[in-house]
This record gives structure tokens, C-alpha cells and sequence, in this order.
């Protein structure tokens, strides 16, 4: 029998949500899901589609979510479907919605900028170079196994958490001398959470498609989908 995948994206459309999401279309579908996409949330609250629904992959940056759909993504990860995504489609979604911000054990803050003298007002004044480290301790884990610690040129996630998320990655934010905080700072980059009998994956990097067609960062997401669905 066929996996059943659902895509629900929008929000702010500088993270690109329909060209991002369909990159990985092909992707699912060469591993058997039947995939539907939806423009909002709304499927969250149809309890028979998301008891039938093995995976969510989910970019919707910043956004709205009503009461009954949050409570039917919460319960539908509880019962066992995959919550899955990337940058600011799940690690900065629904900000006024705490059901969500504690379903996700973590939050999107700050994406440090380049030096003030050479910005433009453009996206890219906030893409600065950073790596991301593979932890050590879970160099065996089938989401990062094989990688090393990679370089990007891109926004830099430094994201608020709580202390149930299974961290696979980290990047360290600098501390340059027209930087406000009192030193460097290192954050999840790629990370599992487990909800009841369900799975969330979550990988930062993902602003635009370049950055999510990096051999790297492509290989987790596409591995943490699959890892995530149930």
C-alpha cells in the first residue's frame, strides 16, 4: 500500500515555499508517497486526512494557526505521523501560537548580519559564512551518518530550545565586535524530537533553494523525511 505525504506550505514568501517544497516532490514520490499539497493549515483540523497521513512536510513561515487545527497537527504526531521541514517553514511558523512553540521544543530568534557598512537592505544582509558541525556523538545516527561538518553562505539560525530535542547538529554564532552579545553561541542546526508516538525533524539551513540543493544539506533533509514519517 502506498505512504501518504501531504505538503502544506505558504507564509512569507521569501522563504520560497512552492519552489523549495517542490524540489522534494520527485524525492517522495521515487519512495512511494501519494503526495497532496494545501496552501494553509487547514488540513490539520480534518482528523480522518491526518489519521490516514504518514508524513507532513510543512513550510509555512511566520502565519497564523487557528485553535482546532493545532490541537489536530498535535494529535496526529501523538498517533504516529512525521512532522517534517526546514528552516523558517517549521522553525519559525505560527510565532503566536504556544500549542505549536511547545509541539517544536524550539524557535527561530535571530539570523546574525553582516557588518552594518556593508549592508544593502537586501536578503542577503543577513547571509554570512558559518558551518555546520555534525555531532560527534551522533556521527552514527541514519539522518547525518557519512557526513562531515559543512561550510555555507547563508542565514545563520540562532534559535531558542528547551532540553528534549535530540540534537545531529550544531553551529556556533560569532561574537564580532558590532555584535550585541557577550560571546559566541552555539545552537542546534539539525535536530529529531520525538511527540507521543510521532517524530519531528527539523534542519535550519533552507533559506532559498540553492542552500537546500547543497549536497549536504540535501541528503539530511531528504534522510530526515524519511526518518520522520511513520
Amino acid at each position: 500500500m502506498s505512504k501518504q505525504a501531504i505538503i502544506v506550505r505558504g507564509g512569507w514568501e521569501g522563504h520560497q515555499p512552492v519552489e523549495t517544497t517542490d524540489l522534494f516532490r520527485p524525492f517522495l514520490a521515487e519512495h512511494g508517497y501519494e503526495l497532496d499539497v494545501f496552501d494553509s493549515p487547514a488540513v490539520y483540523a480534518d482528523a480522518d486526512r491526518m489519521a490516514a497521513t504518514d508524513l507532513i512536510v510543512q513550510c509555512v513561515t511566520m502565519s497564523t494557526i487557528e485553535k482546532e487545527e493545532v490541537a489536530g497537527l498535535r494529535s496526529a504526531i501523538e498517533a504516529g505521523t512525521g512532522f517534517a521541514g526546514w528552516h523558517g517553514g517549521i522553525a519559525d511558523s505560527y510565532r503566536s501560537s504556544d500549542a505549536y512553540l511547545q509541539l517544536m521544543g524550539a524557535q527561530f530568534a535571530h539570523h546574525p548580519g553582516r557588518h552594518p557598512s556593508e549592508r544593502t537592505g537586501e536578503q542577503s544582509d543577513n547571509y554570512i559564512p558559518h558551518r555546520i558541525d555534525i555531532a560527534p556523538e551522533k556521527a552514527d545516527h541514519p539522518i547525518v551518518r557519512g557526513l562531515e561538518s559543512f561550510e555555507l553562505d547563508t542565514e545563520q539560525y540562532w534559535v531558542l530550545t528547551d532540553g528534549l530535542l535530540d540534537v545531529l547538529a550544531t553551529t556556533t554564532l560569532p561574537k564580532r565586535e558590532f555584535d550585541a552579545w557577550s560571546g559566541e553561541h552555539t545552537c542546534p542546526a539539525v535536530w529529531t524530537r520525538r511527540w507521543g508516538q510521532g517524530r519531528i525533524f527539523v534542519a535550519t539551513p533552507g533559506h532559498h533553494v540553492d542552500v537546500l540543493e547543497h549536497p549536504s544539506v540535501r541528503t539530511i533533509v531528504e534522510r530526515g523525511m524519511l526518518w520522520a514519517s511513520r
